[in-house]
């Protein structure tokens, strides 16, 4: 079968590989559509970050090449043996996370804390990017027959941005600003606007990233090449109660503490390919909070919940589908290139 995988930085290629079989406890399932992620961009242009090169990853027992793809929805078309909750047909999300299940984190049930955290796609495994995926039986969710199946290829990083704004301290009536609006950005204001936040205040240099942003629930967008973000956030709202940073960039750190009000939060939600800097008394004499979030845990339900209310919608999101053939020019290339795309889906092939 097909599958695009990550040979090294710039260097993803579609190779022909083995038709996966399941073992026992896990399911085979054909892949429908598979979205690529700013994780999977960060590997293609300065990896690798979670893709284990040198050494087998402890829990996938992979190193690549690895085939790439972790926000990915399909149909199961065989079951390994000791399946019994599943059934050929279901049509599933895929909730991708490489977990112990033995060391403290996981044992205090955050299993996204893992010791060995890892994702099918980043980690290893049997990933999305290709004709069908092998995966745990665990990892996946029946799908709700009203969702259409890009809608759950959309579940993984709507995951993302409901756990961040659930792991925040905002509370209805309190304001937040969000600097980045790709797609975990956007996805984060419309979990901000189902938790309540009055003002949502959005700092992005893409003009169409701004439109979209303001279309799904932004109060307010600031273009940072023209506008100083922090004046202008500070000048509505005398400070916001949470700043959720989904950028990466080094300089936009500093930029959301001091955009914050005293006693307010900062939400690191990017992962990184650089340090960044910032001045320890901007936290400390204000008394603000500075918190990580990684990935999800126990929120795919409430995730599928809210698309049926009509959040995280695939026809607000999704600027473009492509054939896996085409995934480096028409996809991670694009990515780079044209910043007015918000989310790109993989069509799988047959």
């Amino acid at each position: 079968m097909k599958a695009a995988r990550w040979h090294g930085i710039k260097d993803i290629r579609i190779d022909d590989i083995p038709d996966p079989t399941p073992a026992a406890g896990q399911v085979k399932v054909k892949v429908a559509w598979a979205g690529i992620c700013g994780s999977d961009l960060h590997e293609y242009l300065a990896g690798p970050i979670f893709v284990p090169v040198q050494e087998d990853h402890p829990l996938s027992h992979d190193k690549a090449p690895i085939t790439m793809g972790h926000e990915y929805c399909g149909i199961i078309t065989q079951l390994g043996e000791g399946v019994t909750d599943l059934s050929i047909g279901d049509r599933v999300a895929i909730e991708p996370i490489y977990a112990c299940g033995t060391c403290a984190p996981c044992l205090e049930g955050k299993y996204n804390l893992c010791d060995n955290l890892g994702f099918v796609g980043l980690s290893g495994g049997q990933a999305g990017f290709a004709t069908h995926s092998v995966v745990p039986a665990r990892m996946v969710h029946k799908m709700p027959d009203d969702l259409s199946m890009e809608q759950g290829a959309l579940v993984e990083p709507a995951a993302v941005a409901l756990h961040a704004v659930r792991l925040s301290n905002i509370k209805a009536g309190d304001k937040a600003a969000v600097f980045g609006a790709g797609p975990i950005g956007l996805l984060v204001v419309e979990a901000l606007r189902v938790a309540g936040a009055c003002e949502i205040h959005v700092v992005e240099p893409s003009e169409v990233r701004r439109e979209k942003a303001m279309q799904l629930g932004a109060t307010a967008v600031i273009d940072p090449t023209a506008t100083d973000a922090v004046e202008a956030i500070r000048a509505a709202t005398d400070g916001v109660h949470v700043a959720f940073e989904v950028t990466g960039v080094p300089r936009v750190l500093p930029q959301c503490i001091d955009a914050t009000r005293h006693d307010g939060q900062v939400l690191v939600v990017s992962i990184w390919e650089t340090d960044a800097a910032f001045q320890p008394n901007t936290i400390v004499l204000k008394e603000r909070q500075l918190r990580g979030t990684i990935a999800y845990r126990n929120v795919y339900p409430a995730v599928m919940a809210l698309m049926r209310q009509g959040y995280f919608s695939a026809e607000q999101l999704v600027t473009k589908r492509i054939a896996l053939d085409d995934i480096v020019t028409e996809g991670f290339d694009a990515l780079v290139t044209e910043k007015s795309h918000v989310k790109i889906l993989v069509q799988a092939p047959d």
